[in-house]
């Protein structure tokens, strides 16, 4: 079988799905680069969601238990595994991208199978060696300039993290906008269609536990996003110097981009041009 020299597999994160890649990926393209952007598990345009979501008045919105709650980190690294194990013969070079809540079941994967992947990049997202779940950071004191996402609900409850991306309450919409997108267009509303209301709550909540023999291994950066308001950069910069102290020999190769959360879908060309030189590395 021949070899195409590299592709880059892209990672979600919380609320997300394959389809934020898709400007990326047209840029990828232009690169010349190849990229296959995933689904986790409860994400994707056929992931369910609460029964009076789409209806109006939103109907037990706020109670209805979620399809979502028996999803663990394990099944979401299980279907990255798999992805990767299709990606990997084909491919000479394999560069794992992931966007925030992703960095947790990217960096479980590469844990347990660090041959399936060449190169790690955390692209403002969750970074477990310091500390093993991602709320750990998202509760810590230097944290405590972020604009959350307002949830509805009891989580525990409910057995998910949800938000309403459709809220009739212009105040709850402009914050999901500061956070995810404040750099994207007020007067283009769209972006509200792509977001889920229900994430697992292992997403944030679980351990990833990661280890300097097989995860601190593989070669990894990290794209900082010096404006980003649901991660503080103060934030992303903690995450890296916690994971460079369990890994002092191979620590994180760090490059940054202006602008907020969502740089997939707000400056596509400029996240392709990092992305592609790292994955078009010899």
């Amino acid at each position: 079988m021949s070899h195409s020299p590299a592709v880059a597999v892209l990672v979600h994160g919380a609320w997300h799905s394959s389809l934020h890649w898709a400007a990326t990926q047209r840029a990828l393209a232009h690169h010349g680069v190849p990229s296959v952007a995933v689904d986790l598990p409860g994400h994707g345009v056929g992931a369910p969601v609460p029964t009076g979501y789409l209806q109006p008045g939103q109907p037990g919105f706020t109670t209805e238990r979620s399809a979502l709650a028996g999803i663990t980190m394990d099944h979401l690294a299980d279907e990255l595994l798999d992805r990767l194990a299709d990606v990997r013969p084909r491919f000479e070079r394999v560069v794992l991208v992931a966007h925030s809540a992703g960095g947790g079941p990217a960096s479980a994967a590469v844990e347990r199978a660090p041959e399936l992947v060449d190169h790690l990049v955390y692209l403002s997202a969750f970074l477990p060696a310091g500390r093993p779940r991602f709320i750990d950071y998202v509760d810590a004191p230097e944290n405590a300039g972020a604009v959350h996402v307002p949830r509805v609900g009891d989580a525990g409850a409910i057995g998910a993290l949800r938000i309403n991306p459709l809220s009739p309450d212009p105040d709850e919409v402009a914050t999901i906008h500061r956070s995810f997108l404040g750099d994207w267009p007020a007067d283009r509303p769209n972006w509200r269609l792509l977001l889920h209301p229900d994430e697992p709550i292992a997403s944030l909540t679980a351990p990833v536990p990661v280890t300097a023999d097989r995860w601190g291994r593989i070669p990894r950066s990290y794209i900082r996003l010096t404006d980003d308001l649901a991660l503080p950069v103060v934030t992303q910069d903690l995450m890296i110097a916690e994971a460079d102290e369990v890994t002092p020999d191979r620590k994180t190769e760090v490059h940054s981009l202006p602008g907020g959360h969502s740089p997939f879908l707000t400056r596509p060309d400029g996240l392709a041009a990092l992305l592609a030189a790292t994955v078009r590395r010899p």
